[in-house]
């Protein structure tokens, strides 16, 4: 099963369309689907139902698809990774990170490394845990920073972040110095989606308090949480905000448990070393995340 097959059937599933994933691959439609005949003759199996002059990739396509990405990016990790053994003052950092770290620790983070290793290059990806989880685990990142501690994974804690309670600024808790969770467990609240870290760490906080809130909107992003809030939809459990990023129409309430924080880490495969380009990022963040302001 050649590499370049294994790409061609990749872009044939995606497209469903042999013309068009001939055209994208600059190959001819025969020979596109002589590769799709030999690859269904090694695995045994037809790989897609053809409807009406389409392809339709079935269930073993399926299966193929979910491992020959992964088995690509493999390819290219390793290649990346041999590249970047014979210099490593240059080569690519494949980062990925939470939303809520891009507006500022990653940012002042990279610029600073990037002072330091002006010809390193960077693959960054933003997004929630179970997405940064993910792509460590499919060999599609080689670094995260991220909360909580995923499993299975080393890490090494940065910072902790402690929780608040947002709330509009004119709501009867806008100016309370602190509060217990459970006074609020009759307000409606807005939060992430389930599969959020903080969604999780906030369901804990919840049980731990003994409340179980109505939540009338299920953000993707921790902003759009606070300016929900603003407007007046309900309140949230979100990070302490750093004062230039706080929305101006809430207010944010310290939280009274002594668990209401989460700690951000980096982390990073236990089964793959990392390239030297990405262990020397490694390296500096795990020394330099208290000085980044």
């Amino acid at each position: 099963m050649h590499l370049d097959e294994l790409q061609w059937f990749v872009v044939l599933a995606e497209t469903e369309h042999v013309t068009d994933a001939a055209a994208e691959l600059g190959v001819s439609q025969p020979t596109l689907s002589r590769a799709l005949a030999r690859l269904e003759e090694q695995v045994g199996v037809p790989l897609f139902d053809r409807v009406h002059r389409r392809l339709r990739l079935n269930a073993y396509g399926h299966i193929l698809l979910e491992h020959a990405r992964r088995g690509i990016a493999e390819i290219r990790s390793a290649t990346e990774r041999i590249a970047e053994m014979r210099d490593p003052d240059t080569g690519m950092v494949r980062l990925a990170f939470l939303h809520s770290q891009a507006g500022w620790f990653v940012p002042d983070l990279l610029r600073r490394f990037r002072a330091e290793a002006p010809l390193v290059r960077f693959e960054l990806f933003q997004g929630a845990a179970h997405q940064i989880v993910e792509r460590l685990a499919n060999g599609e990142a080689d670094l995260a920073i991220t909360s909580p501690r995923p499993e299975g994974f080393r890490w090494r804690g940065l910072y902790v972040e402690r929780l608040c309670l947002a709330v509009p600024r004119e709501h009867r808790f806008a100016r309370r110095s602190r509060i217990r969770l459970a006074d609020a467990g009759s307000e409606p609240f807005v939060a992430l989606a389930p599969d959020f870290g903080l969604r999780q760490l906030t369901d804990e906080l919840w049980s731990e308090a003994g409340i179980a809130p109505p939540v009338v909107f299920e953000a993707m992003e921790i902003p759009t949480m606070e300016g929900l809030v603003a407007a007046g939809f309900g309140v949230a459990v979100v990070p302490v905000p750093r004062p230039e990023r706080a929305e101006s129409g809430a207010a944010y309430i310290p939280l009274s448990e002594s668990s209401a924080k989460r700690q951000i880490g980096l982390t990073w495969s236990v089964d793959r070393q990392l390239p030297p380009a990405a262990a020397r990022l490694a390296e500096y963040t795990m020394h330099k995340a208290h000085d980044i302001d």
